[in-house]
């Protein structure tokens, strides 16, 4: 059975346990979002906002929610999560396309009990994979693209997972401090936060880290610039031996290891870093 897939604000979104119908609405979700908030099409609000030919009061509620958004994500970042670019303009990639996976998997859960949606390195899903086998989603060595260095299992609560980095797409997130991660993995209940918090790791530093994953509520694994592995409790459990994380006490991510030369089986699915 063919996987269908569209191409869309600047990554490939893929579906499976779909219809076509389903897909058609899904592509239609995505789209509306893209129209929206794309800085590369002039026509839309977000570009009319950067241009100066329209002021964000004036802008749609829709778009004004959006960006009250992730103001409140800045400030549960600490600032690690900004949507304003260092000149100023109002960006608001870092959910707008989590926001749009979400509505599409809305769109899913009304046809399906089990389903699949990947959209760069974002991942949700609902049900199995196959009845009592959950959806897997694999962490590549940031070093290493061939390697897959551990498998995520997605059950229970836990639906969503996003992977951000600059492996693939080279330095295109906003830094505060020195590089200090080159990828974060954030396994969470809901595909904003997962999105937005492996963003703000990568963004931030070991502080940042520590006080983002300090409640439990998400399970992290970094890959530091100096090739050590971090990883909270819940997310030790993922990596294989070449890459065998320790849990640390409590909920705290803590350094676990430097990443060994090889991984576990490179035939699962791998997500990409966005």
């Amino acid at each position: 059975m063919s996987v269908p897939t569209f191409e869309t604000m600047g990554t490939v979104v893929s579906l499976r346990g779909a219809s076509p119908a389903a897909a058609s609405a899904v592509r239609a979700v995505f789209a509306g979002y893209d129209h929206r908030y794309s800085l590369w099409d002039p026509a839309s609000v977000l570009s009319r906002i950067a241009a100066g030919s329209l002021r964000l009061p004036d802008a749609p509620e829709e778009v004004r929610d959006v960006y009250a958004l992730a103001l409140s994500w800045r400030d549960r970042t600490g600032g690690a999560f900004t949507p304003h670019r260092p000149d100023g303009i109002v960006d608001l990639s870092g959910v707008v396309k989590a926001l749009a996976i979400q509505d599409a998997g809305e769109v899913l859960d009304a046809e399906s009990d089990d389903w699949m949606l990947s959209a760069g390195g974002d991942v949700l899903v609902r049900g199995t994979h196959r009845a009592d086998e959950p959806w897997s989603v694999g962490v590549v060595d940031p070093a290493r693209r061939d390697i897959v260095v551990g498998v995520v299992r997605l059950a229970g609560r836990r639906r969503a997972v996003a992977t951000s980095g600059t492996a693939e797409r080279g330095e295109h997130i906003w830094r505060r401090s020195a590089s200090v991660f080159v990828q974060a993995t954030v396994v969470a209940d809901d595909i904003v936060t997962a999105d937005v918090l492996a963003t703000a790791i990568v963004a931030g530093d070991e502080d940042d880290l520590r006080r983002l994953t300090a409640d439990g509520n998400v399970d992290v694994l970094a890959f530091g610039a100096n090739g050590t592995v971090w990883a909270t409790p819940g997310a030790a459990p993922w990596v294989g031996p070449a890459t065998s994380a320790v849990p640390a006490e409590g909920s705290l991510a803590e350094p676990a290891t430097r990443r060994a030369q090889a991984g576990v089986d490179p035939s699962s699915r791998a997500s990409s870093a966005s």
